[in-house]
Formats: structure tokens, sequence, C-alpha cells
């Protein structure tokens, strides 16, 4: 099944360096699809590309706050396929701390890499799929993008934009089959908390691969319908 419904179709996996997106592209391109990656480790990005037969003509470092770079890629690969069929933004940056202690600075690269990029992506991708009217986007706002927790004042505000601005591009493709996804997960252990100054038990949230896995299950789902949204939790540690 999974076969049949990737087969041939032309996958962007952005944040392909993540352990999220690096296990959506493994797992998409053994569904013989044709896969495009983008990641900002160049090193990285070129060793998922091998591991996966993905030809390096089709792996792009690339900065989603960067609007030229992005039209720049758009361009690029709509000039070798035409239009993506799937459009995956894994891309994005983590922080929690109190309100007072967070900086200016900080607030605004979340604002940049989670919302403006997560909008350059969509404004220069979109376009090929609202004309053939036909097409899938998947974000990753996280349950901090819909439910807000001590300590993420700065983080929620950028996933709760890409919420919002996600919601409303829904209501302009409404006459088309174009369908955008928003995933929610929770207590994902990746590298989100590296840098993170909180007490929490990794071994009990979700696993990086199981997050990856419930990427490509939304990428196979039929045309008929829409997943609008989905929400994973760890069941030993509810965030909401």
């Amino acid at each position: 099944m999974a076969v049949e419904m990737l087969a041939n179709k032309n996958v962007l996996v952005v944040g392909a360096t993540g352990g999220i997106g690096s296990e959506a592209t493994r797992l998409i391109k053994n569904g013989q699809a044709n896969v495009f990656i983008t990641g900002r480790d160049e090193q990285k990005l070129s060793q998922i590309a091998k591991a996966n037969h993905i030809p390096e003509s089709q792996a792009f470092s690339l900065d989603i706050t960067d609007a030229q770079a992005v039209a720049k890629l758009a361009d690029t690969i709509h000039g070798q396929i035409g239009q993506l069929d799937i459009l995956i933004n894994a891309a994005g940056i983590g922080y929690l701390n109190s309100f007072e202690k967070t900086e200016a600075e900080v607030f605004s690269q979340l604002i940049d890499v989670n919302l403006k990029g997560a909008f350059h992506l969509m404004r220069y991708f979109l376009p090929p799929m609202k004309e053939a009217k036909k097409g899938l986007v998947i974000n990753i706002p996280g349950v901090l993008g819909r439910a807000p927790m001590a300590g993420a004042a700065a983080y929620s505000a950028s996933k709760y934009g890409l919420n919002g601005m996600v919601k409303s591009i829904r209501e302009e493709l409404k006459r088309t089959e174009v369908r955008i996804t928003n995933l929610y997960l929770g207590g994902v252990d990746s590298d989100f908390w590296d840098n993170i100054d909180m007490r929490v038990n990794r071994d009990k949230f979700i696993n990086a691969k199981e997050a990856g896995r419930a990427v490509w299950f939304l990428c196979q789902q039929p045309t008929s319908g829409v997943v609008s949204e989905m929400v994973i939790q760890p069941f030993n540690h509810q965030v909401i």
C-alpha cells in the first residue's frame, strides 16, 4: 500500500537532517517516491542522501529564513519536476525559558525560523500546487502550537503563529484539492531538548523515528479526504 501511494510522487523534506526528517525521508524514499531534501548541516545532509540513494543534485543546503534562498530552491525544483506533490516542513528550533529571561534576540530568531521560515516555504511552493489544484503540505507546530505551557511564551508564539497562518491559508484553498496537515507532537526525544535547562524524563518521550513514521503515514492518506490535524503525545508524559 505504501509503495502504491508514494511511488513516483515528488516530495520535498525540509529539515531532513533532524531525527524526524531523516526517518521520514528514509520511509518515503523506500516507498519509491522522488525525494528532495534540505538541511543546515551539509555533512549530515550528504550522509542522508547517500544512505537513501538520493542524488546529490536533489540535496540542498538551505536556510529557510532566507526568502531569496527558498525562492531559488523552488525555482530549481519546479524547473525539474513542475510541482511538488508533497511538501514536508520538519525544520525548526526550540527554546524554553521563563518570559522575563527570554531575550528579544531569541524571540526574533524563533519567529524567523519557526514562523517566517514556514511562510517562505509555503509562499514559494504552494502556487504551483494551487494552480494544479492538488498537493499536500505537512507542518509540525508541536503541541505547544495549540496549548500553553509555563516557560514556552516565545516558542509558543512562533508555533501559534504557524497554526493560525496555516488555518487561514486553508480557507484560500477551499476550491482546490490541496491539503494541509498540522502534526502536533509532544515530547519527542530529539535535539530540541539538548540545550534546554528543564528536568524531563526523555526515556518516556516519543522516539524521533516514531514521529518520522507519523509523517510517513500522513503522506499515504488518500486524496478523497484530509487529515487536518494529528496529535501524538507520550503515553506517560502528558503535555496537555
